[in-house]
């Protein structure tokens, strides 16, 4: 039995709730990074500080692992008890990282936080698209304001984080959460009416279970190396190794399963196959920019740490420029295409502004710069979600929206490696012998050579970042140019009405009706017909 149809005041609430749903997800992944060597030092004065990348790696480390698996469940059971799962979960968690009394129980409830995390902005990209596909929307608008608050959530974590740990117990940075999840829970589960799964699937657990050892392996790698590990240590090696391994295992499970995690198919398709290269080079790109504009002006400026936070406000005031302008251009003609070529044209415009900063740079100016990056990557952040959504199969949605994510979070750890071990290499270079940890304690002359080698470091860093967006500008200008308005195949049928689904190969929209025939409906009339 289909469900009853939403009514307005349901369709309101339901929008509301799930952009609430993205402030949460992404808010609780920045705001822990500002607080973290308080709570160290609460829970474990001599070695918590020691414990800290644990701290921070448990909760992406858990995130990314599900992300494959909560897309396929997606597609199975619906979205809505995904995404009503996914926040139960992630509710327990942050209550129980309230109360954690040790920073192993921390670690582990944030491993149980991440899980539920995981689910919270994929699965909520799903249901925003099929909300604007319910209202009868053209795209998936929805998506495009989740990834804005995403990357303004992204910006004022830190700053949110920071002033929670100055002037409160941090224990209210998990705590904040329970009213405000428990608010959403209540409005999704009565506002919130979409089609109910008509075919019976199986899912792929070992499969999922493949790809979430791959992510951990991966995700450690980068975490690890450099850092607490050489590269060439045998830990490094081994776990190259095994990510290798699980990868190769990985993709020969996908291509025999019936019921694939991640269906290969997908990547058949141009538009999906560079959408998720974009969405991998655009996750590199944001978190350098992020990661080494807050170094450089913590250690080559001088800023505080809180302080530092503050210049990235600009860069969530392009991206709300975007959000609220969007719509508006899309009326005038512009295409997903149109915003996706223009985002990486105006991001690697501004990496390229950043890589000139110098000592002496005015700090206005690098505000400037900071807002310029939040109106490309803005336009990235929606459109590469709503690119993939408008292209994928009906019945492969939820896997093609989580796919962008995951994509993305590897490109966001493989960055983070890159980047740092270009900062290394190059700050050795100038200053032999030295650490950029120690920039802070060192004065006069020193202190001169030290921040001027920094200085050229973040200088590559940039650089290579606005190499990474040249390269993501090529892949967009490629793109081909139907990527307006999108053409689905329809919600599979029963077993007994329709040929068997794993002989089946999503269609571009080349490959749609005929000329003569009438064109068929947009995909957000499609999906809202489901079921």
């Amino acid at each position: 039995m289909a469900p009853s149809p939403m009514t307005p005041a349901q369709r309101t609430v339901a929008l509301v709730a799930c952009l609430a749903t993205v402030i949460l997800a992404v808010l609780d992944m920045q705001i822990v990074s500002a607080a973290t060597v308080p709570i160290a030092r609460d829970l474990d004065p001599v070695h918590g500080v020691d414990r800290i990348p644990w701290l921070i790696s448990a909760y992406s480390l858990a995130a990314t692992a599900v992300l494959p698996l909560y897309g396929k469940l997606c597609d199975v059971i619906g979205a809505k008890r995904v995404l009503l799962g996914s926040l139960t979960v992630f509710l327990a968690g942050s209550a129980l990282c309230g109360a954690a009394r040790t920073m192993g129980e921390l670690i582990a409830f944030r491993a149980l936080q991440g899980i539920g995390g995981g689910g919270l902005m994929s699965v909520t990209l799903v249901v925003l698209a099929q909300l604007m596909a319910a209202a009868g929307k053209k795209g998936s608008n929805g998506g495009n304001m989740g990834g804005v608050i995403a990357g303004a959530g992204m910006a004022l974590g830190p700053v949110l984080g920071g002033t929670l740990a100055d002037h409160a117990d941090w224990r209210w940075i998990f705590y904040i959460n329970l009213p405000f999840g428990v608010a959403v829970v209540v409005a999704l589960a009565w506002a919130l009416r979409l089609p109910r799964q008509t075919v019976a699937r199986r899912i792929d657990f070992l499969g999922a279970a493949l790809a979430a050892a791959f992510a951990a392996a991966l995700l450690l790698v980068t975490e690890w190396g450099g850092t607490q590990y050489a590269w060439s240590s045998a830990v490094i090696l081994g776990l190259i190794g095994a990510a290798i391994l699980l990868l190769a295992l990985f993709l020969r499970r996908q291509a025999t399963a019936p019921e694939p995690i991640l269906p290969l198919s997908l990547l058949k398709h141009p538009v999906l196959r560079s959408s998720f290269a974009l969405q991998g080079l655009l996750g590199v790109a944001l978190t350098g920019s992020i990661v080494y504009v807050l170094m450089y002006l913590q250690l080559a400026r001088g800023v505080a740490a809180t302080q530092a936070s503050l210049y990235l406000i600009p860069m969530a005031l392009g991206m709300a420029a975007v959000g609220l302008t969007s719509g508006r251009l899309a009326r005038r003609g512009w295409t997903t295409r149109t915003f996706v070529v223009s985002g990486t044209a105006t991001a690697t415009l501004a990496l390229a502004l950043l890589s000139t900063s110098g000592a002496s740079t005015g700090l206005w100016f690098l505000r400037g710069e900071m807002l310029l990056l939040g109106l490309g990557f803005g336009q990235l952040l929606g459109q590469l979600v709503q690119l993939a959504q408008e292209t994928a199969p009906a019945h492969q949605l939820g896997v093609a929206t989580t796919a962008t994510r995951f994509f993305q979070t590897l490109g966001s750890a493989l960055g983070t490696a890159l980047f740092g071990t270009v900062l290394a290499r190059v700050y050795a270079a100038h200053v032999p012998g030295s650490t950029t940890g120690a920039i802070t304690h060192l004065t006069g002359a020193a202190r001169t050579e030290a921040v001027h080698g920094f200085v050229t470091a973040t200088h590559w860093v940039f650089l290579c970042a606005a190499g990474v967006m040249a390269l993501a500008l090529l892949l967009s200008v490629l793109l081909p140019k139907q990527t307006g308005p999108a053409r689905r195949e329809p919600e599979p049928q029963p077993q007994s009405e329709r040929e068997p689904q794993s002989e089946r190969e999503p269609r571009s929209a080349s490959q749609s009706a005929p000329g003569p025939e009438p064109e068929r409906e947009h995909a957000g009339t499609v999906a809202a017909e489901r079921g």
